[in-house]
């Protein structure tokens, strides 16, 4: 799981939005129910775990809930950067977010200031992945292939 941008007030988080955030993001059951997996976990409803990950989904604080494969183990990845004007970029990372084959994407101060990983199923819809991009926004997105992989851990302390 990721989260999309720090939430802006963590006391809007309840304890149980915390739990589904801060216990899940790397043990994420792998079943038929994970949902249901969490709930007996939690000690609460299958339904309640549902609802409340859509709600921090739509607050923005989650981005999505799905695997992180090693690169080049299954299909094709690469981080990806981009130059963007100050007045596009919120509208631009909005775009990009959205797509399915972004993991996360993040600001910099620096000229290539909008960074970001996509990852697919191959390399050819990869490319067509940054073909979108560069069509939505008019630039050139620059592809940053791992060269040599180094263990970083996705997980997010609350």
């Amino acid at each position: 799981m990721y989260t999309s941008k720090p939430s802006s007030s963590q006391t809007d988080l309840n304890s149980l939005d915390h739990k589904l955030l801060q216990n899940f993001q790397k043990e994420f059951p792998l079943s038929a129910r994970p949902f249901l997996d969490i709930a007996q976990q939690l000690n609460v409803e299958e339904s309640t775990v549902i609802e409340r990950y859509q709600q921090l989904s739509e607050q923005g604080i989650i981005s999505r809930i799905g695997p992180v494969f090693n690169p080049h183990k299954v299909g094709a990845s690469t981080l990806a950067a981009m130059a963007i004007d100050e007045k596009k970029l919120e509208q631009t990372a909005n775009f990009i977010s959205k797509l399915n084959e972004v993991n996360h994407n993040y600001q910099r101060e620096h000229e290539y200031n909008l960074w970001f990983v996509v990852t697919a199923e191959t390399e050819e819809k990869l490319q067509q992945v940054f073909i979108e991009i560069e069509s939505f926004t008019g630039l050139q997105v620059m592809q940053l292939p791992m060269i040599k992989s180094f263990h970083i851990d996705l997980g997010f302390a609350l």
